[in-house]
Parts: C-alpha cells; sequence; structure tokens
C-alpha cells in the first residue's frame, strides 16, 4: 500500500475538534489546520498559504488511496463500487482520519463531518453527469432532477460540515445556482453558502512598459491549449492585418497541445499552426515551452496581450497580462467579461448562451465563432496599429484593475473570513 494510505489507515492518532484551541497533549498552542488535497496550479492559485495565519497541510481521499491500492495489489482491498471511478477526484471522504480543523477543497465535494469549504470554476459537483450542460443553445440541468449521485453531493453541499461554496467568478455562480434550482429541497440551504471571490494577482510592474515611437508592437500570447483559447484565428487575424501594418510581431508561447472540448481539433489543425508558426519566423517568436519566470518577463516587455478563446473556465492569463501592465484582447466568454472591459483592453464580443458559455456544439457554431474572433482580432489590431498611445492608456487601466479587484491583501482578508465564520460560527 502507498505511503499516505499506511500512514492515514495505521495511526494511533486521531484528531478531536479540541485540538483546534488548546493544541496538542503537551498544552502548547498550534496553527489551526487547514487541508488541502492537492499541488496543483488551481490549489496553489487560490488556497495554498492564502492566510498567514492557518498551518495548510496536505490530506488525502481515502477513496482514492484505497482504489490506488487496489491497482496495485489487486482485489485485497475493498473499493467501493462507484459508478465511475473518474468522478471520485471530485468527492472527498477521510473518515476524519486526516487530523485537521478545516479542508478546503477545490471543485469537489465532502461526505465527511470534517468542516469544509470548496472553491470552483464552474460548477460543483464537476461530475461527468453535471459537465456540459452549461453548453450549448438548451444549456440548463433540468435532466438531473432524478439523479442519485448528483442529488447526494448536493445533500452534502447542503449539511451542516460544508460552511462555503466559493465560486471564482460571478459567471460561475450564475452556473451554480441553475444546478441547485432543480433541486429546490437543497436549496434553501445551499443558497446562503453561496460567494463569490476572484482569484488573487500581484502587480508584477508598477506601470506598462514604454512603446517608442518607432518600436513594433508586440503581442503576446500564453497558453498550451492554442487552438482552442483562439490560436487559429490570431494566427489568421495577424497574417491579414501585416500585409498592410508591418510594424507589428507575434510572441507565442504554447506547447500545442490538442484540447478539442470547444474546437474539434486534430493533429492536422495542430500541424498546419505549427507549420504556419515556423513559416512566419521573420515576425513570430515562437516557444513551445519556457520557465514560468521567463515567461513573465516576455510579458513585462511585450505590449498587448491575447486571449480570443473560444472557451475558458476563467482566464489566468488575463490576470498574469494585466498584471504586467498590458491591455488584453479577449473574447467575452465566462468570466473574462468580469475581469477585462474596453477601457482596459478589447473585448469581442461572440454568440454565447444565458449562462455565458460560447456557442460551439454544433460546426456551423463553430464556423461562426471563429469567423467572429478573426474579424474582432482584425479590428482591435489595427485601432491598435491606428492609435498607438491607447496601449499605454489601457495598459495603466489593466493594471489598475488588478490592483482594485485581484489583490492578494484584500483576497487573504475575504478568506481568513470564511474560514473564521466556517470554524467559528
Amino acid at each position: 500500500m502507498a505511503a499516505p494510505a499506511k500512514a492515514l489507515l495505521h495511526s494511533e492518532h486521531r484528531y478531536h475538534p479540541c485540538m483546534a484551541s488548546s493544541g496538542a497533549a503537551t498544552g502548547s498552542p498550534r496553527k489551526t489546520r487547514i487541508g488541502y488535497t492537492s499541488d496543483t496550479y488551481i490549489h496553489r492559485r487560490n488556497i495554498i498559504g492564502r492566510v498567514d495565519e492557518y498551518d495548510y497541510r496536505r490530506v488525502y481521499d481515502l477513496n482514492m488511496v484505497f482504489l490506488a491500492g487496489s491497482l496495485l495489489v489487486g482485489d485485497r482491498l475493498p473499493v467501493p463500487p462507484f459508478p465511475d471511478v473518474r468522478d471520485l477526484r471530485f468527492g472527498f471522504r477521510d473518515f476524519n482520519l486526516n487530523r485537521v480543523d478545516l479542508v478546503h477543497l477545490s471543485n469537489a465535494v465532502s461526505y465527511g463531518s470534517t468542516p469544509w469549504v470548496t472553491s470552483f470554476e464552474t460548477m460543483t459537483p464537476r461530475f461527468r453527469a453535471t459537465l456540459g450542460r452549461h453548453q450549448g443553445p438548451d444549456c440548463g440541468y433540468a435532466s438531473l432532477a432524478t439523479d442519485k449521485k448528483v442529488a447526494r453531493a448536493l445533500e452534502a453541499l447542503a449539511g451542516n460540515a460544508c460552511r462555503s461554496v466559493i465560486a471564482l467568478s460571478d459567471c460561475a455562480l450564475a452556473i451554480q445556482r441553475e444546478l441547485i434550482s432543480v433541486f429546490p429541497d437543497l436549496r434553501s440551504s445551499i443558497e446562503p453558502k453561496l460567494t463569490t471571490l476572484h482569484p488573487p494577482q500581484e502587480p508584477l510592474v508598477s506601470e506598462p512598459t514604454a512603446l517608442g515611437p518607432d518600436e513594433p508592437i508586440r503581442f503576446i500570447f500564453v497558453g498550451g491549449s492554442f487552438i482552442r483559447k483562439g490560436g487559429r484565428e490570431i494566427l489568421d487575424a495577424f497574417r491579414q492585418v501585416r500585409r498592410e501594418t508591418p510594424y507589428i510581431r507575434l510572441i507565442v508561447v504554447s506547447s500545442l497541445q490538442i484540447d478539442p472540448y470547444a474546437t474539434q481539433e486534430g493533429e492536422k489543425e495542430v500541424e498546419t499552426a505549427r507549420c504556419v508558426l515556423e513559416e512566419n519566423e521573420a515576425w513570430i517568436d515562437y516557444y513551445p515551452g519556457l520557465p514560468n519566470r521567463e515567461v513573465l518577463e516576455l510579458m513585462k516587455s511585450s505590449h498587448v496581450g491575447l486571449l480570443p478563446t473560444h472557451a475558458d473556465t476563467y482566464g489566468y492569463s488575463l490576470l498574469e497580462f494585466q498584471a504586467s501592465g498590458l491591455p488584453v484582447i479577449s473574447t467575452d466568454v465566462r468570466a473574462l467579461s468580469e475581469i477585462n472591459n474596453d477601457d482596459a483592453g478589447w473585448l469581442i464580443r461572440v454568440p454565447k448562451n444565458r449562462l455565458g458559455e460560447a456557442l460551439y456544439t454544433t460546426a456551423e457554431d463553430r464556423r461562426v465563432l471563429g469567423e467572429t474572433i478573426r474579424k474582432g482580432l482584425v479590428a482591435a489590431i489595427r485601432e491598435i496599429a491606428a492609435d498607438r498611445a491607447s496601449i499605454t492608456r489601457k495598459g495603466a487601466a489593466a493594471l489598475e484593475l488588478i490592483r482594485q479587484r485581484h489583490s492578494p491583501d484584500e483576497h487573504s482578508r475575504r478568506l481568513r473570513a470564511i474560514y473564521e465564520e466556517a470554524l467559528f460560527g
């Protein structure tokens, strides 16, 4: 069995609520312990270490431990019969063996009695049954009204152990409300726990990068999912505009990974994009991958950020662009209309459903969406080339948005209040 499983299953210690205030057996005080389940980017960005006075500790979901053990040693460990094991990582069960005072989950629900809160990007629970239902013109969750697995997860959200349900955007909050509306008996218990807390972001510069009168304008894209995030339209738009405005350069940092859920691309489309990038190296600087420190330095030495995405749960690269003093050309899908605007950048308005998701479920939807993005990019690039002063003006406004709306100190204050309410009422 893996080490975490042994440590949890064979430990002689057990968590007791009094330890949160009285300390260990010796009576010495200790920090309140906040459990987190992963070291992924999302957890580091929104949870781990965000409130200084708490002790953040990695905790383990016992069902995932049991599953990993059964795969290693065969059928000797009892693994409960789940309909879809892919949903396991969005449910948390530790039988109170992790010895923390509060668990802070991401996109997941807990079925235990230890107090917990959860942050989410789209909705929670993030099961296969709930994913995708915010897409298309007929979006909604009515068909899940009799789904027992979803109902059980929402019962956990409605239960006493769940203290707060934290959306990363108002758009995600609206989607969550749409989901719980299908379960009226649970809605009244979940609704008061809902709140929005946008991710924190430190300013990376004190002011936007100065643009010389004869200096080429440097546009930058950063993201692994190049096609989904508008890469194809970026290449088409820049090739078109460069015929009339040659004083622009494009920087692309992307692994060009295939991510077809919104754009349905395959290897052929990715290979075409790779060829265009390589054939235009005279004005495109292409990096398949760079350390994060070097990416941030590229951002800070650029002038305009690009995120003309077809679909995104949030848009973290947009925050990093703005924190670098860059105005951003983006679509207005999901949270992007909350973190970008026409005073601080350029918003491409695309066809969307009532929940803020772009329409891309049919071939015609995808054609119209792609063409809308391409035209929006061309218009924005032309506007920037004709009014170079707008880069500095909007860049300063973008940096101010970061200071006002994504202050790490304010994020910490809000999260501290959520934790205190969860722990002490």
